[in-house]
């Protein structure tokens, strides 16, 4: 009965919301834009920026300016600190804890309460009632939902105050879901926010055994390690053996090409779907609104306001972002938000390709810092992952995790730059051809990149990609390594530094040698 009153009640909050979104995408952006300066006007930068005089988008575009995480640090460690009304009015008591930056091993991007209400739970519901809207067979909320949290901890910057704290977005999420929803979920809170993550992992297996999941909702790379393990307390071949009426994947964080295949081997049910989510620690800002379209909806109603930063304004010092109605299609852009919770014309970082404009749907292309470029090749996580994925599906292999990086010269006295690549498989199957998967790998990146291709040509410029199989649990221990296994955690893909790539090769060598 439950399922029966909520899924009507979530559909007719939220469809009319995405139909507006999608009709009217310039006036909502334009709404949300005011009501933001509106509500920050006596902050201390409302204050600075003069948000009182009612700014236009253009005025707000040429006052304020495009800032990075660093950029914007010292106010928002006045807000870690406790001092009120600096950047969103009154003193936030939590903060999502993410990547580090240049200036510290994490982010603390401050979440405010009207962020959690009206842009996380508000998207969170809205792929509530797609899913239930696409699926009605399914009855998808008369199961559990099985997400994987991160840990939370105090506020290091008041250790005074036990009420503020810090840790990963979803963890922050979890902690203050409303009762319905907490209704809906597994594993409890107490399993979900384990610190220890080998801990989290058997206890929440244990515990999920039993249970009727029929959503998991995560990043694909800890789903997997935890879908192994209820596979193997239960001693059955799949996961269909434990929860046959599982049927939804809501999956983000990393792209799911590369993990497709190990998917379908974990739950080899033809009835299995998956829909794509964008969030991160600074907003939920897309989801997946067609079933059959891996393009995501930009979410316009949201509580931010959106701003595009072309690829040639990337290394500016002065970069000047367009506004949403000049983005062009197939082109690459660098996010920039202004948000509920205070961040201002932030440059997230992460990049994004529009593959239509009526309505405004993207797909995530990678991070601004984190593509190859050594040799003028320009190769985007977005091809890496499409060229993983098709590798896999000409070896018939699945394909854990990766990381890739120059070489700056393939022999001595050689003139040619390469790249190379360690690569985990899954466990479930056999290393696969590595000369036929670095092949497909590097034919596909040909066939997606022309910078790429014509680097290659008759290898003149650029080598042939050097791969390495690497054992599984490297990527694992890689991490555990850095302090950063489990939560939202991910391995960097492509980076024009060797320092991730050796320390793997590193790690790896240390397997193989205690194997020996």
């Amino acid at each position: 009965m439950f399922d029966q009153l909520l899924a009507p009640a979530v559909q007719w909050a939220s469809v009319p919301r995405l139909a507006r979104i999608r009709e009217q995408p310039h006036h909502v952006q334009a709404q949300v834009l005011h009501q933001l300066l509106t509500r920050a006007q006596a902050t201390e930068w409302g204050r600075r920026y003069g948000f009182k005089e009612r700014l236009s988008a253009a005025e707000f575009g040429r006052r304020v300016p495009a800032s990075t995480y660093e950029q914007l640090y010292p106010e928002i460690e006045k807000v870690l600190r406790g001092q009120p009304d600096v950047l969103w009015p009154g003193r936030p008591q939590w903060f999502a804890k993410s990547s580090g930056t240049t200036n510290d091993r994490s982010k603390y991007i401050p979440v405010s309460r009207e962020a959690l209400q009206d842009c996380h739970y508000r998207a969170g519901r809205d792929m509530l009632a797609l899913a239930t809207k696409f699926y009605p067979q399914e009855r998808l909320l008369t199961g559990k939902t099985l997400s994987l949290g991160g840990t939370h901890a105090s506020n290091p910057f008041r250790p005074q105050e036990p009420a503020s704290r810090t840790g990963d977005v979803s963890a922050v999420i979890m902690q203050q879901l409303p009762w319905w929803a907490e209704q809906m979920r597994t594993p409890p809170l107490a399993l979900a926010l384990l610190e220890e993550w080998e801990e989290k992992i058997e206890r929440i297996a244990a515990h999920v055994l039993t249970q009727d999941v029929r959503t998991l909702a995560g990043v694909p790379t800890w789903m997997v390690v935890l879908l192994r393990r209820v596979v193997a307390l239960a001693g059955v071949p799949d996961i269909t053996h434990v929860w046959p009426h599982l049927r939804l994947f809501l999956h983000g964080a990393v792209a799911f090409g590369p993990y497709r295949e190990l998917f379908r081997q974990l739950i080899p049910d033809a009835r299995m779907r998956y829909l794509e989510i964008y969030s991160a620690s600074e907003g939920y800002f897309a989801l997946q609104d067609q079933p059959d379209s891996e393009d995501l909806l930009l979410l316009l109603d949201h509580g931010i306001y959106y701003e595009f930063l072309p690829a040639d304004q990337w290394a500016s010092p002065d970069p000047r972002p367009i506004p949403l109605a000049e983005v062009e299609l197939n082109r690459p852009y660098a996010v920039v938000i202004t948000t509920n919770a205070g961040l201002w014309r932030y440059i997230v970082g992460d990049t994004v390709r529009f593959t239509s404009r009526h309505p405004y749907r993207v797909r995530i292309t990678g991070r601004t810092k984190h593509f190859l470029n050594a040799f003028g090749e320009e190769v985007v996580i977005e091809n890496a992952e499409a060229a993983v994925a098709a590798a896999s599906r000409a070896t018939g292999a699945a394909v854990r995790d990766f990381t890739a990086a120059p070489v700056w010269f393939v022999a001595e006295n050689s003139s040619r730059g390469g790249h190379e690549w360690a690569i985990e498989f899954a466990t479930a199957t056999a290393t696969p051809d590595l000369d036929k998967f670095g092949a497909v790998l590097d034919a596909t990146l040909c066939e997606l990149n022309s910078d790429y291709a014509a680097k290659r040509h008759r290898s003149l410029a650029l080598a042939p990609p050097r791969l390495h199989a690497v054992p599984a649990g490297t990527f694992e221990a890689w991490l555990a390594s850095q302090g950063k296994l489990g939560g939202q955690h991910k391995v960097p893909r492509l980076l024009n530094s060797r320092d991730v790539l050796e320390a793997v090769l590193r790690t790896a060598a240390k397997y193989q040698s205690s194997r020996a």
